[in-house]
């Protein structure tokens, strides 16, 4: 059974008036963003592309802040978030590949990562297997990490510099390794649990 803390701090309230509420607002202007910051990124227009994406960030912490401060945490919240988040990241790497600013390889780690890992919560969640999902301490630091490189790639094409460049092609290469290690993570975690008793997790 899932905590009666949890389940109580979420605002029940209708669909409509969830879409509505302050912290989904600002969800949804980042859902908003996407399309135009690929507009931008394909026309070259980097500084353009930094300031959508910088607003994209100040609205993902500021509706973080705004669920707490308003008391309005809502299911639709608790799932759009999240989604937003992924979706702005992963739109942003194959952009950038398309564009030639990041390696095909790394692009191609980091969907296999997310898509094995959506899978396998899925199935899991599907068939009452384990519904309680908690992001790992290398599943952090990928995502982490993913926001910093997207950053300094765009930094790069604003501030030419030889020190911008090196840092953007050693963050690349650490999301290489993360992304499958933060994969090899979730997977021992998983099944770690899937093979301890259920009164343990209580």
């Amino acid at each position: 059974m899932g905590s009666p803390h949890i389940r109580s701090s979420r605002t029940r309230l209708p669909f409509l008036r969830q879409v509505r509420a302050a912290p989904n607002l600002l969800t949804l202007l980042r859902l908003f963003i996407i399309p135009f910051l690929v507009i931008e990124i394909l026309d070259a227009h980097y500084r353009m592309a930094f300031a959508l994406f910088l607003l994209a960030g100040i609205s993902d912490a500021l509706d973080g802040l705004l669920a707490r401060w308003l008391s309005q945490r809502t299911t639709l919240g608790l799932y759009l978030d999240p989604i937003a988040d992924k979706l702005l990241l992963s739109t942003l790497f194959l952009t950038f590949t398309h564009v030639g600013l990041m390696p095909r390889y790394v692009t191609v780690l980091v969907f296999s990562r997310d898509l094995g890992i959506l899978l396998i919560a899925t199935l899991l969640f599907a068939t009452g297997t384990l519904r309680d999902f908690q992001p790992s301490l290398f599943g952090k630091l990928n995502t982490l990490f993913q926001i910093i490189t997207l950053t300094v790639v765009l930094c790069e094409r604003i501030f030419v510099s030889v020190h911008v460049t090196m840092l953007r092609d050693g963050l690349i290469d650490l999301i290489a390794v993360l992304a499958p290690l933060s994969a090899a993570q979730y997977a021992w975690i998983v099944i770690r649990r899937l093979n301890t008793p259920p009164h343990a997790h209580a």
